[in-house]
């Protein structure tokens, strides 16, 4: 009887995977299924322990799953996934297709290894699949808005059914999961298929409704959480897309925008793949940055919320405290560092990918590139964000910062934001700014107009 090999990566679900159906299919009705997935060094290396640690979380509930039949093993798959084929004589192998720059380098290795067994990629992380969505003339976009649009018009395929029976392959040998890393403290989301669409309907049923407006307020609870279950894809877009279908609000309107975003960022890094660690716009490369031991204080500052600047601290405390920031929160921290504290873009999101249970290649990536200015906007070189008018606009009262800066906790919220105006002083504890904000600002602007 044929045997089917479902290979998961970005994909740790059963429900609407239209791979696990082309695998079923393969199969056939008398076949086996046999689900797979393989601890690639290239990828876990790099991965902070945050996303280590959500991602074995996923796995334990994948191989619950499937009954116990997840297969894991550890090595290069171009050499594991072949071995593994003939292995259990399989029919075909099945994949989601991988639109990363490795992930795509590694499956046409794969494919070269496998020989005459096929490797069938069907589906993708997104609503639309990277390089889909072009200009009438042919070319891809290289800013958001005119590409929500013609995503919006494209359009994404329904949901596919969950299969009610699968007869998965078992006794297959197994390596064992990693040990769990250790997080001191910092806390998860609950992991796995279930827990995210547990999360979805929590919002879409009580935080939706003021989600246009809750998005961009931190100290409330009004954005869905759901970007660890997507980058994992514990939950897929179009399973979001098709409980909003029909709904003309302004809040789904925001919500499916955020949704476009991630199509966007992933298509761009698609088109121009080494966009992940090299500039957009190169002639901003040559604008000069801080280096020295007092500047590597200032970023450890900035790295333990420690900066002086409230709504910095309360975000970098966040990103220490639960491997996440809120949206609104990651622009400012990211200005922060490469506008007042002048350092390259690329070292902010490499840090990011260290701390954060969501760090996705390229939404993170060319997020920090848009903040920089050397990324998909028209002309945001002279966006600064400045942190108290910030705080004050989206934290009024004050309760993210007084959440994760307990120093502050007492402050009236007139001084929250500029705790050095109140009448006692800077709270005991709480740093002092470490840098003038006008004239880190005028610096930063100055050395884009010499680079422009």
């Amino acid at each position: 009887m044929p045997t089917a090999l479902i290979w998961f990566r970005r994909d740790l679900r059963l429900a609407d995977h239209p791979g696990l159906l082309a695998a079923l299919d393969t199969a056939g009705s008398h076949g086996d299924v046999l689900p797979v997935f393989v601890l690639d060094d290239r990828l876990w290396g790099p991965s902070g322990l945050p996303r280590r640690r959500f991602l074995l979380d996923c796995l334990a509930d994948l191989g619950r799953q499937t009954g116990g039949a997840l297969v894991l093993r550890h090595g290069d798959p171009a050499r594991v996934v072949p071995q593994l084929a003939a292995e259990v004589g399989a029919a075909g192998v099945h994949v989601t297709a991988d639109a990363g720059p490795y992930g795509r380098r590694r499956d046409t290795a794969v494919e070269r290894a496998l020989g005459d067994v096929p490797l069938v990629r069907t589906g993708s992380p997104y609503a639309v699949a990277p390089g889909r969505v072009l200009k009438r003339d042919g070319s891809p976009f290289h800013v958001f808005s005119p590409f929500a649009r013609a995503w919006r018009a494209h359009g994404w395929h329904a949901p596919a059914p969950r299969p009610d029976d699968v007869r998965w392959l078992t006794g297959v040998r197994s390596d064992d999961l990693p040990a769990a890393p250790g997080l001191d403290g910092v806390r998860l989301p609950s992991a796995g298929e279930e827990a995210a669409h547990d999360a979805w309907d929590r919002f879409r049923d009580e935080r939706l409704a003021g989600y246009a407006e809750g998005r961009n307020t931190p100290g409330t609870d009004g954005t869905s959480r759901l970007s660890a279950y997507l980058k994992y894809g514990c939950l897929h877009p179009r399973t979001l897309l098709a409980d909003l279908a029909g709904d003309e609000s302004e809040a789904a309107r925001r919500f499916t925008d955020e949704l476009a975003w991630r199509d966007f960022y992933a298509d761009v890094l698609w088109h121009r793949p080494g966009s992940a660690r090299e500039y957009l716009k190169p002639e901003l490369q040559a604008m000069g940055y801080d280096s020295g031991p007092d500047v590597e204080e200032l970023v450890r500052a900035w790295e333990t919320g420690r900066t002086g600047f409230p709504i910095v601290d309360a975000g970098m405390r966040q990103l220490l405290g639960e491997a996440y920031v809120h949206n609104r929160v990651r622009m400012i921290v990211a200005s922060f560092l490469v506008k007042d504290l002048h350092q390259e873009w690329t070292r902010g999101a490499r840090y990011f990918m260290q701390h954060l249970v969501d760090g996705d290649l390229a939404s993170n990536n060319h997020g920090w590139q848009w903040v920089a200015g050397t990324g998909t906007d028209a002309s945001p070189y002279y966006r600064v964000f400045n942190p108290v008018t910030q705080g004050k606009k989206f934290d009024p009262d004050g309760t993210y910062v007084k959440r994760w800066v307990p120093e502050l906790r007492d402050l009236d919220a007139r001084y929250v934001h500029e705790p050095w105006t109140a009448p006692a002083g800077v709270p005991a504890g709480y740093p002092d700014q470490i840098v003038d904000h006008a004239h880190e600002r005028q610096v930063a602007l100055d050395r884009y107009n010499r680079v422009r």
